[in-house]
């Protein structure tokens, strides 16, 4: 490893700052508004192939799990083929398969194709973290990580928000292959305009390494928590904005498809709330800032219980807010707290993440069938609970240090 005096840095106010973040931007926009592209048209498979809300969930459920296990292999594959190489090959690729999904003659083929998502699209966020803390200045770590989650949850939002529009004006076939479209534009300007890594060293593929780095970093007390943390907020966000749609498309509501897209507008808030947050954290320390994130989350579940509209979007953004905080302080940390193999950690905590996604999501159908929104927020409750435990006992590990 090389001495930090021989570190060349990517340094605040420059123009490769202001590339690579731009580039990991607009590489994080595309990879989630293919992610999450099919959460506003659940209801729509869920009619066009006479499927229940659960099953219509593994549109997004099967695409975050391969996603997930995909990241492990992703993170270990770039310590030894480079970080820049697989990102770009992943937007590229991703974005292919995403307008051949538009010709999915049935549900089962579209999930085929939502499973490849999965796989290919991992090459970006397993390494996009790794990349950042090993070429930006550290004390610009927090703003340059917060910019990169911003890209997510602009990401997300627009993608939701132009398959709702294109499915109301056209019908969701064509929405896909315009969110497909969108992904190859974004993927040659992150081409060219991603530095080169100036501060990675290539290693040799050994699987026995990985496993035993990935054995490692699940020792560890503190990334263990930090997992946790990542199944739990991730658990309950993609369990909320999976069911607001079918809520709000049936009676009081009825409101269109586009409408429901325009919902995720509120997405605007997690994206200034990922750079303010790293800005509190680069003052106050990460686990002062974490339980006030804690608490706004909390809030935001709450006020969604409202049955008047405005309010109940006012709670989505509230909620929203305390999430895309949290994500950018816990994945943040843990680059900091693995001092070696940080894509494999960044991995790890990845993994995590969308495993989180992948099982909430799916079983909060079950409560919204059985229990309807109550049922929704009563188990984004119980993780929540359990996200107040974790962050206590990351207290109690650093007192002990």
């Amino acid at each position: 490893m090389k001495g930090n005096e021989q570190l060349k840095y990517i340094t605040r106010g420059t123009p490769a700052f202001r590339k690579s973040n731009f580039a990991l931007f607009v590489g994080g926009f595309t990879t989630f508004a293919i992610l999450y592209c099919t959460q506003p048209l659940m209801p729509v498979l869920s009619e066009e192939f006479h499927i229940s809300p659960a099953v219509a969930s593994l549109s997004m459920s099967l695409t975050t799990m391969t996603l997930a296990f995909s990241m492990l292999m992703m993170g270990s594959l770039s310590e030894a083929w480079g970080r820049k190489s697989i990102m770009v090959f992943s937007l590229f690729t991703v974005s292919i398969v995403m307008v051949l999904t538009a010709l999915s003659p049935s549900y089962h083929m579209l999930l085929v194709f939502r499973i490849l998502q999965g796989i290919i699209m991992a090459g970006l966020p397993a390494i996009a973290m790794a990349y950042l803390g090993e070429e930006i200045e550290p004390n610009s770590a927090g703003v340059a990580m917060g910019l990169y989650i911003s890209g997510n949850s602009i990401g997300g939002m627009g993608g939701r928000i132009i398959t709702g529009m294109l499915t109301d004006y056209f019908n969701w076939r064509t929405a896909i292959i315009g969110i497909g479209v969108l992904g190859l534009i974004c993927s040659f300007i992150f081409l060219v305009l991603l530095p080169r890594s100036n501060n990675f060293q290539p290693r040799p593929l050994n699987m026995g390494k990985l496993i035993k780095s990935l054995i490692a970093h699940l020792r560890n007390p503190h990334l263990i928590c930090l997992y946790g943390l990542a199944f739990l907020f991730m658990g309950s966000f993609v369990t909320l904005y999976n069911y607001i749609g079918f809520q709000l498309l049936a009676p009081p509501y009825s409101l269109s498809y586009s409408l429901v897209g325009w919902i995720f507008i509120v997405y605007l808030v997690g994206a200034f709330s990922s750079v303010f947050m790293g800005r509190l954290v680069d003052t106050y320390g990460r686990h002062n800032v974490m339980w006030v994130v804690l608490i706004v989350i909390f809030l935001g579940a709450c006020i969604t219980l409202n049955d008047i509209l405005w309010v109940k979007i006012f709670g989505v953004a509230v909620f929203t807010f305390g999430f895309f905080g949290g994500h950018s302080i816990a994945s943040s940390w843990v680059v900091s707290i693995a001092e070696n193999n940080r894509a494999q950690a960044s991995s790890l905590y990845l993994f995590f993440y969308y495993l989180g996604s992948s099982i909430s999501g799916t079983i909060g159908g079950v409560f919204w069938t059985a229990y309807g929104w109550i049922g929704v927020i009563g188990l984004i409750m119980a993780l929540l609970l359990l996200a107040v435990f974790l962050t206590k006992r990351l207290s109690s590990i650093e007192r002990s240090c």
